[in-house]
């Protein structure tokens, strides 16, 4: 098939998931072309079978906001016709579902039947699409594609709690390549983050209000008290600084490390003991299942699509958003004694097994060969 892949190109979890199942579908014989405006974060090979189009917006002192959705759409036209692309799969509701349905219009009128995949993400649904501004934007573009799917049950209920969808909804989780994570390094020495007896703790995120950074510091101040630890703290955003204002006030500053927009997230993780996820809502909760395929038990929030990866009492434990308390004595119990830990490392790594790229990619294929038969038909 010749597949258009529609995304955002940065760091966030919806735009790294559709460029891994861009590379993957183009390893099994797939023709991907990534339509965006700057090359995904995670494309670091253009290839006979993956290809990269540029969507430039012209700057008009005309318009106050520059109309994105306009240039995508025009672009995906053009692209269509000239590559023979035979599907779209786009991932994020709005903009880009709904510039694929005018794609999809104005290609019609040429005689081109063009089906669209649209697959939800999670903010697209739980915080931007649900604003009353969008609603009717994003409740369109859901029913006006061929195919729906969401990354967990949650978020599918989700969607069809806040939005009057009439279309069906597959849930297809979010995936990763566990391949990636065998690791075997030799050039960075666990010793370096932490002396011999101290455990380390990880949180990877934007560092957003909605990651409730602030209680993995109130749950690691908990922990360190009783056992000698290190945070690694990897993300950037709005909360760093208040995070780091906390840690001078409960005097852990040494105990913290901040790494920024790490690119060695991967040796990090195979060094940790445990990851904390206390997140207000996850639509799926990617980072900790990149932290269980390392063998890191996650202690996290009980929220929207985080109990579908992580398994009470068996990769981690849940709690509910905001008790901190009930997150520390689940993180003692893992860590307090060697061979519980390593059980759960154990666990974490089966449970990741179910979420590999293998078992999930081939979901999405059988939806685009679904898709395209129905719109044949039609």
């Amino acid at each position: 098939m010749k597949i258009g892949m529609v995304c955002y190109p940065t760091f966030g979890g919806s735009g790294v998931v559709a460029t891994e199942l861009g590379l993957e579908l183009s390893k099994r014989g797939h023709e991907i072309h990534f339509i965006t405006y700057n090359q995904p974060v995670r494309l670091e090979l253009i290839s006979n079978n993956v290809h990269y189009h540029e969507v430039n917006v012209p700057e008009y002192p005309l318009f106050h906001y520059q109309p994105y959705e306009l240039a995508l759409s025009s672009k995906l036209v053009d692209m269509v016709k000239l590559h023979g692309i035979e599907i779209l799969h786009v991932h994020y509701a709005i903009p880009h579902a709904y510039a694929a349905y005018m794609a999809k219009q104005m290609l019609k009128e040429e005689g081109i039947n063009l089906p669209i995949v649209t697959t939800l993400h999670g903010t697209d649904i739980t915080l931007v699409g649900s604003h009353p501004f969008y609603k009717p934007a994003v409740t369109f573009s859901i029913n006006k594609s061929d195919a729906v799917t969401a990354v967990s049950k949650s978020l599918k209920n989700d969607t069809l709690r806040l939005f009057d969808v009439k279309k069906d909804i597959h849930v297809v989780p979010n995936f990763i390549d566990l391949d990636k994570y065998n690791h075997s390094f030799t050039d960075c020495q666990r010793h370096m983050m932490a002396e011999d007896n101290e455990k380390i703790i990880t949180h990877i995120s934007n560092l957003r209000p909605v990651k409730r950074v602030q209680d993995v510091i109130s749950v690691f101040y908990n922990i360190q008290k009783e056992i000698p630890s290190k945070l690694m703290f990897i993300g950037e955003g709005p909360e760093k600084e208040h995070v780091e204002q906390r840690c001078i006030e409960l005097g852990i500053v040494d105990k913290v490390i901040f790494f920024g927009r790490s690119n060695e997230i991967d040796k990090i993780l195979c060094f940790s003991d445990l990851f904390l996820l206390p997140s207000l809502t996850e639509s799926f909760g990617l980072a900790a299942l990149e932290a269980m395929a390392s063998k890191v038990p996650v202690v996290s929030s009980n929220t929207g699509g985080i109990p579908e990866v992580n398994i009470h009492g068996y990769s981690g434990f849940l709690s509910d958003v905001g008790d901190v308390e009930d997150m520390t004595k689940n993180a003692l119990y893992i860590l307090s004694d060697e061979k519980r830990l390593k059980t759960f490392k154990e666990n974490a790594r089966k449970q990741a097994l179910k979420f590999d790229l293998h078992e999930i990619v081939p979901q999405y294929e059988v939806i685009y060969q679904d898709t395209l038969a129905k719109c044949l038909v039609l």
